[in-house]
């Protein structure tokens, strides 16, 4: 037998040995804390369906291969620091925090958890992240803050 065959019929049985024990295992529900700012589902229904239908589109199944776990904190400073605790014991695997007080909240509460901040103007300023080329820690998300082009808008 060639060395080629060889290494090709050790790679098939490796696959095979590792997709083999890959199928056994019962995939795992992902639990995702979403920290709202207002203070129900129905005040946030529009972005709610969003959020659903995103996390849908990347092939994940709310029941099934996600837990949404929704707080609503009605814009109360004390409700989101209290919520934001709430999901980090709760071991969730990552929070999205939909406003700027609530990834600030939910940073206190947890340095190890992913954090994925939907809305916040300027992330860097609030404490947030580092640097926008390099955020550190276990904040991430989108940022509105253009600092950076006001010269070049002024040069327009």
């Amino acid at each position: 037998m060639k060395r080629r065959e060889l290494i090709v019929l050790i790679g098939g049985a490796v696959a095979t040995w590792s997709l083999a024990l890959h199928a056994q295992q019962p995939k795992k529900t992902l639990r995702v804390g979403v920290l709202w700012h207002a203070g129900s589902a129905e005040e946030d229904d529009v972005y709610l369906s969003v959020l659903t239908k995103a996390f849908s589109d990347l092939g994940y199944v709310e029941g099934k291969t996600i837990h949404l776990e929704h707080r609503f904190p009605a814009e109360q400073a004390d409700r989101f620091r209290s919520m934001a605790w709430e999901l980090v014991e709760s071991k969730v695997d990552a929070i999205v925090a939909v406003s700027g007080l609530g990834a600030r909240e939910a940073k206190q509460a947890s340095s190890t958890i992913p954090i994925v901040v939907v809305k916040e103007p300027d992330p860097v300023g609030s404490g947030l992240i580092e640097s926008l080329s390099h955020p550190g820690g276990n904040v991430t998300g989108l940022s509105l803050m253009a600092v950076d082009l006001s010269g070049k808008r002024l040069g327009l």
